[in-house]
């Protein structure tokens, strides 16, 4: 059971806000862990197996800096519990990054094409391929190129995208794995678990299977696998984040 944590909005600090964020879901199981910011025109990423402590003690997560970041816990299920195979995981020109839950039933399929196209691997990961079927299809627009090579995936998936070209912009993306959008003021998050953006803000809209989110600090739409805009009311979280522990 992994767990995703992403945000946009956050100037400061971002590094220690997605660890704390990533600790409250470690009850889910994990064998590594991964934070990646943008800062400046480039993706910062610090991964490596073990537990969230441990992996910190390594790599310090709170070096990095940015205004929009993923966090993420990988349980192996494609590809064994390397640093290679943890998230979050970049396309092959390394200016998108995703953080992925759930299995890609035509990885194989998928990966054969890519590697026609002169893409190459760093990992054993279904994963990977998503980031680089993305890339392969992106133009100057996150949310539309995540649409377009999500309409090629078989499969179940919660995803967090994010894209140095567009560093103001979070994508997330559901079919049959949980992902939240949490809506805050001048910040909004994507989660795995509700638990985990409680200290930020209470306020959730839940994705449905096939529904995208493109969010900004202030906004978010939710379209459908056609491009088509979906209104989803929100809720209002009444447990505190003491109550979810």
């Amino acid at each position: 059971m992994c767990g995703i944590i992403g945000i946009v909005g956050y100037k400061e600090d971002i590094g220690n806000i997605i660890l704390k964020s990533i600790k409250s879901l470690e009850y889910r199981g994990y064998d590594s862990a991964g934070i990646c910011t943008i800062n400046g025109n480039k993706i910062l990423i610090k991964k490596d197996i073990g537990k969230i402590d441990e992996v910190n003690k390594k790599v310090n997560f709170s070096e990095l800096r940015g205004n929009i970041g993923l966090g993420h816990t990988r349980w192996a299920t494609c590809g064994g519990v390397t640093k290679e195979n943890a998230h979050p995981h970049l396309s092959f020109g390394k200016k998108i990054a995703i953080v992925h839950n759930g299995i890609i039933e035509n990885f194989h399929e998928l990966k054969e094409y890519l590697l026609g196209k002169g893409y190459k691997f760093s990992s054993e990961t279904d994963t990977e391929v998503v980031a680089h079927l993305i890339e392969d299809y992106y133009h100057g627009d996150i949310g539309e190129a995540t649409r377009k090579a999500l309409n090629k995936i078989e499969g179940s998936y919660a995803l967090g995208v994010i894209c140095t070209d567009e560093p103001d912009k979070l994508i997330g993306a559901k079919n049959e794995s949980p992902l939240i959008l949490g809506v805050g003021k001048g910040e909004n998050f994507i989660a795995s678990d509700v638990s985990s953006i409680l200290d930020h803000t209470k306020n959730v809209v839940y994705l449905g299977d096939k529904e995208i989110a493109i969010i900004t600090k202030d906004n978010y739409k939710i379209v459908d696998l056609d491009g088509k805009e979906r209104k989803k009311e929100g809720h209002a979280i009444n447990w505190s984040a003491e109550a979810a522990q």
